[in-house]
C-alpha cells in the first residue's frame, strides 16, 4: 500500500504518493520514495509527474515568486518549464513533458492561484512526514524570500505604532478644535471681569 499526503491551500493542492524507506527504520505513515505527484489547480487541467519533475517545477515558483518580490523582471525558463508575467496580475507557465510528441501544457494562472501553490510547496518542505532530497536552490530561494518577508514585517511593525500615536494625536487635536468656541470664551470672559 502506498502512502497519499495532501496539502491544500484555497483553490490549489498538491498530492504526494509513495512509500516509506524501511531501511531507514521510517514509520509507516511517511514518505521518502516518492512514486508520483499531483497537482491541481482549480479550473486548470491537472499536472503530475515523477520525483524528477518535482524539484526544478518547486524550484521554478520559488524563484519566479522571489523575482517579483524584488521587483526584477519575472521571467523563468528551463527545459522543464517556463513562467512569465503576461502583466500585474496574470502569469502565464508553460509545462513541457519529457515524453517525445507531447505538447506544452499552457497555463495562465492570477497571484492568488500563484500565491496558494507556492503554499503548497511551503507546507510540502515544512511537513515531517515526507523526505525528499531537496535541491540547495529551492532551499535556498524559499529562505531568501521568507527572511525578506521576515524584514518587512519587522519595520511594519516597528513603524505602525508611530503611525498610529501620530494619527491618534491629530484625531484628538481635531476635535478639540471643533469643540473650542473662541466667541464663547471671549463673551465669559467678559462676563466675569466686566469694564
Amino acid at each position: 500500500m502506498q502512502n497519499k499526503l495532501l496539502f491544500h491551500q484555497s483553490s490549489v493542492s498538491l498530492e504526494i504518493i509513495g512509500l516509506p524507506d524501511y531501511s531507514n527504520n521510517e514509520n509507516k505513515d511517511q514518505i521518502s520514495i516518492i512514486s508520483q505527484w499531483k497537482l491541481t489547480i482549480i479550473d486548470k487541467p491537472l499536472i503530475e509527474g515523477k520525483i524528477e519533475h518535482l524539484g526544478p517545477i518547486m524550484d521554478a515558483f520559488y524563484i519566479y515568486s522571489n523575482l517579483l518580490i524584488k521587483n526584477e523582471i519575472p521571467i523563468y525558463q528551463s527545459k522543464l518549464i517556463d513562467i512569465k508575467a503576461d502583466n500585474l496580475h496574470i502569469h502565464n507557465i508553460v509545462l513541457k513533458s519529457s515524453k517525445p510528441n507531447v505538447k506544452p501544457l499552457i497555463l495562465k494562472i492570477g497571484n492568488s492561484l500563484l500565491s496558494d501553490t507556492i503554499n503548497c510547496f511551503d507546507q510540502l518542505n515544512e511537513s515531517p512526514n515526507i523526505r525528499i532530497k531537496k535541491t540547495g536552490l529551492s532551499n535556498n530561494i524559499s529562505k531568501k524570500v521568507k527572511y525578506g518577508l521576515k524584514n518587512k514585517i519587522k519595520s511594519f511593525n516597528f513603524i505602525m505604532p508611530l503611525l498610529i500615536a501620530i494619527c491618534s494625536l491629530i484625531l484628538c487635536s481635531s476635535t478639540l478644535i471643533y469643540l473650542y468656541n473662541p466667541i464663547e470664551d471671549k463673551e465669559n470672559n467678559e462676563l466675569i471681569n466686566p469694564k
